[in-house]
């Protein structure tokens, strides 16, 4: 069985692509460095628009034997981990034998959150030879950055709330339970878990408080594995927020992907929301 390529002669990048514009956007930056590229698209998940301008291969998620042998094939070292991939019940997994060996290595980070699980995947792609790589490091120029990215600013209120918002999705995190929270003069009403962001602004809009205010709030988890699941932000996510009634977004400046920063920035400008990056490394009071 041949060995991955080795990743400092520039050769093949795999990428392991769920949904979204996400995998598109990396395969583009990977070819912008004049490196080859290949997608492992994941069956049901990825998106035919997306991954079909490059070369690919549809596989269904626990087909590792497949996987592995696709990305070996096309002598793929390097590795990215991007888009959404809703966690299947064992029932619809229908591992193939590699597969099956695999799921037995992960033990119980099957159990666990999904940084536990996406952490224990990353491990074994190291163990079989790749280098997993974050999707930020070739999309350096999606990350948001500190402080306001449109033309609106959080009020001294918003502030409170992000403040708030920081602190509890800190704790989410530890727990390894989600990624965001929505707050309103203080009060939670609600956190993401494993129905993500957009269901999550939905609940929230069923559960404002009368009065102004509201911020959704997404962040890293503390020591998260930042090279699988990276809070994204996308034009959606604004229109979920205005649909909800929320003043603005709160997010994680250096580690939240933006799937398209200058059509998210218009729409939240047009909508009247702010885009406040935070930063992680300060109390969550500091900078606000």
């Amino acid at each position: 069985m041949p060995a991955p390529t080795d990743s400092s002669n520039g050769g093949c990048v795999g990428i392991l692509a769920g949904g979204g514009p996400l995998p598109g956007q990396v395969a583009a930056a990977v070819a912008a460095q004049g490196r080859p590229v290949f997608i492992i698209a994941f069956q049901d998940f990825a998106e035919p628009a997306v991954v079909e301008p490059w070369p690919h291969a549809y596989v269904r998620l626990a087909a590792a034997g497949t996987i592995l042998a696709e990305l070996r094939a096309h002598g793929c070292g390097d590795i990215v981990l991007i888009g959404p991939v809703r966690r299947p019940s064992f029932r619809d997994l229908r591992p193939d034998a590699e597969g099956a060996k695999i799921l037995a290595r992960l033990g119980r980070a099957l159990f666990s959150g999904d940084d536990g699980l996406l952490g224990a995947l990353v491990r074994i792609l190291g163990e079989e030879g790749f280098t997993v790589r974050g999707a930020h490091e070739f999309l350096s120029q999606s990350l948001g950055a500190v402080g306001s990215l449109g033309r609106i600013s959080p009020n001294e209120a918003d502030r409170a709330d992000i403040a708030r918002g920081v602190e509890v999705v800190r704790t989410l995190g530890k727990l390894d339970i989600g990624q965001g929270c929505v707050v309103q003069q203080g009060v939670v009403l609600a956190v993401e878990a494993m129905e993500g962001t957009d269901a999550m602004l939905a609940r929230a809009g069923t559960c404002r408080q009368p009065g102004e205010g509201g911020v959704l709030v997404k962040l890293c988890k503390p020591g998260q594995e930042r090279r699988a699941d990276m809070p994204t932000i996308g034009p959606r996510t604004i229109e979920g927020a205005s649909q909800a009634g929320l003043k603005g977004i709160a997010f994680e400046a250096g580690g939240t992907l933006f799937t398209d920063q200058a059509a998210c920035v218009a729409a939240a400008d047009a909508a009247g929301l702010f885009l406040f990056g935070v930063d992680a490394t300060a109390s969550p009071c500091d900078g606000l």
